[in-house]
């Protein structure tokens, strides 16, 4: 089993990495592979809706999101990390999503996702239910915890105070292992749910 983890802060260090850290030392006690990928001082720009992914599999911007595909493919499971600016998500991860999703074109049915918000005070349920949308129209089951899965911390590392959210993120990554291995158990018994052909209803005539 292989977890993805993206980082959405620009903080190499900071309270969202607290997050990951405490999932990532969860997922290894589990015996799943992890790894992780921080985004938030890259120049990631937004998707421009050109098409040409569509014809070439891949972002026509060449940056970390090409770089993000292949890892995404092969990992059973992907987390998105952020810290909550304006109660939602670092605009440079949600372009990064934006484009990753879009552009790639391998199958994501029960690749297992969860989204954490780290922030000082409130904004983290928005920024949750906005992450979460990625996942949900993609196929993929969303992990759920004892809680909304969120931290909170304002100075750097003050995040390793919160014992309610380290627990939240503990559950988390245990149960996310346990939902990917069962899927994969499901596979080898049932293969893979039913998939249909596309539909697309235009309301403008």
């Amino acid at each position: 089993m292989k977890v993805l983890m993206i980082n959405g802060s620009p903080r190499k260090d900071g309270n969202t990495s607290v997050a990951l850290k405490e999932l990532e030392k969860t997922f290894l006690e589990e015996g799943v592979e992890v790894e992780t990928v921080q985004i938030g001082m890259q120049n990631v720009r937004g998707c421009i809706a050109c098409g040409t992914c569509m014809e070439q599999g891949k972002c026509v911007f060449d940056d970390v999101v090409n770089e993000l595909a292949p890892k995404f493919e092969a990992a059973d499971g992907l987390i998105v990390a952020s810290p909550v600016y304006y109660a939602s998500a670092n605009a440079t991860l949600i372009a990064c999503l934006d484009r990753l999703f879009y552009s790639t074109h391998f199958d994501k049915t029960m690749k297992v996702g969860a989204s954490v918000a780290v922030a000082r005070r409130g904004g983290c349920s928005a920024t949750y239910d906005e992450l979460n949308k990625y996942f949900t129209i993609a196929g993929m089951p969303v992990a759920s915890s004892c809680y909304w899965n969120s931290l909170h911390g304002r100075l750097p590392g003050e995040a390793a105070q919160d014992g309610e959210g380290l627990r939240t993120m503990r559950v988390l990554a245990h149960n996310m292992a346990f939902l990917m291995k069962s899927i994969a158990l499901g596979k080898e018994k049932y293969g893979m749910p039913k998939q249909e052909e596309p539909v697309q209803t235009n309301f403008i005539r």
